[in-house]
Parts: C-alpha cells; structure tokens; sequence
C-alpha cells in the first residue's frame, strides 16, 4: 500500500468533514439534543435494563450520533464522488482500492469520536450521569471501534447507488437500524415479535456492548460475534462493489 497516499487522502476527508457544518450539526449537535430532549425530564430512579434512564439513553445516543458520522458522511460522499470523475481519478494515482476503502473508513471513525464525546460531556453534566474512570474510557473506545462497522456499510452504500438514489436508500438504513436497533427507545416497548428481529441487528449488538460496561460487565460474547460477522459481511460488500465498479470505468 502507498501509505503516504493513503494518509494524504484521510486528511483530505478529514479537511472536507470539518468544513461541512450541516455534517457537523447532525452528526455531533443533533444526538446530544435528542438526549437532552428523550433524557431531560427522565426521572434518574427510573430504570431500564439495571441503568437509570439517562445512563441507559446516553449509549444509545452516542452509538446513534457514531453511527450518523459514519453511515451518512460515507454514503453520500462516494455516490458524488463517483459521478463527478474523483473515484475514477484515484484510482489512476498509486492508491489501490483496499487503501480508498481504508481511508474512507478510517477518516469517518475520526469524525464519528466527538458525536461521541459531546453526548458524554452532556449527559454527565445535564443529567449528572457518574460512572468509574475506566467505564468512561471503555465506552468512548467500544463505541468509538464499533462505528467502524457502520463506516463500512456507508461503503458499501456509496457503491450501490446513484447520486440521486443514495440518499433515500442510506435514509431507510439508517432510520430503520436506528429504531429497530432500540437506539431511540428501549426495545421493551416493541412488541415481541419485533424484538425477536431487532435482536439481530447490528445496531442493538452495538449498544449493547455499552450498556454493559455500564453494569461493570464485560461485553457479550454474542454481540461481539454479531458486529463481527456484520463486520465482515458490509466490508467485503464494499469491497465487491468497489471492484464491479471499477470494471465499468
């Protein structure tokens, strides 16, 4: 791998990330509102799944904010880029596709870590959400790894639709992973046969490997193995499409 080409190329994300502040918004703003505005008035002696609501609803909205980081930035950005010529540019110069695709990924797991932070700083100072030094550090870290999972699926989206057609597309994931993953609202309110499904989805293996850290648990080995598997699926679909696309050009 041409790894000064790799690296100039994050930086070169990174750069349009941060100067794009509708991105911004909705990515680092808009999930630590929606807890203030879910959280707010919750009652801290109210309980769900051994947490206190605002615990409980911290993780969700600092997976959902990671995930909006990672999903819609990723998605939307390849689909233009591949109409406006970018893609078929890149791939002239001495970058090969695993280093497009690693910096692509690499460089919206960067933008996704203060969506994280800022919901944090939030719920621990609006809400008064105390946990262990070493709980704060898990959960930045487990959330922060685990929206690279998504940044993938943003891949692999951004290859399989059109300019026009992306944003709709990436809409219908990204709501329908956000609700049925239970990252809005507990999945105890879904009836059960919904929360059969919804325990499959990669969305509610990601929060859930947060809300055991804050029970001082150890992550599941099931929703590890989920992510994992989901992982691998979304990269190597990325992947195939990155080269099916390449065969067009």
């Amino acid at each position: 791998m041409n790894t000064f080409t790799s690296r100039a190329l994050i930086r070169l994300e990174l750069s349009r990330a941060l100067r794009n502040r509708k991105f911004l918004f909705f990515s680092v703003i808009y999930p630590a509102a929606l807890f203030l505005l879910i959280a707010g008035n919750a009652d801290s002696t109210e309980m769900i799944g051994g947490l206190s609501l605002p615990t409980y609803m911290m993780v969700s909205m600092a997976s959902f904010g990671a995930l909006t980081a990672v999903l819609m930035g990723n998605s939307e950005r390849i689909a233009k880029e591949r109409e406006s010529g970018w893609v078929r540019q890149l791939r002239l110069t001495a970058l090969p596709g695993r280093g497009y695709v690693l910096a692509k990924t690499a460089s919206a797991a960067v933008v996704s870590l203060p969506s994280i932070v800022v919901v944090f700083v939030v719920a621990a100072l609006a809400k008064g959400v105390h946990l262990a030094a070493w709980q704060w550090l898990a959960l930045t870290g487990t959330i922060w790894a685990g929206s690279l999972v998504f940044a993938a699926l943003g891949v692999a989206l951004g290859y399989l639709a059109t300019g026009d057609a992306v944003r709709p597309l990436t809409m219908i994931v990204y709501f329908g992973l956000s609700m049925l993953g239970g990252l809005w609202m507990p999945m105890t309110t879904f009836p059960q046969w919904l929360q059969d499904i919804a325990e499959w989805l990669p969305t509610h293996a990601y929060a859930a490997l947060g809300q055991a850290i804050e029970l001082g648990s150890a992550p599941g080995a099931r929703d590890l193995a989920t992510l994992a598997v989901y992982f691998a699926l979304f990269v190597g679909g990325a992947a195939w499409l990155y080269r099916k696309d390449a065969q067009k050009a």
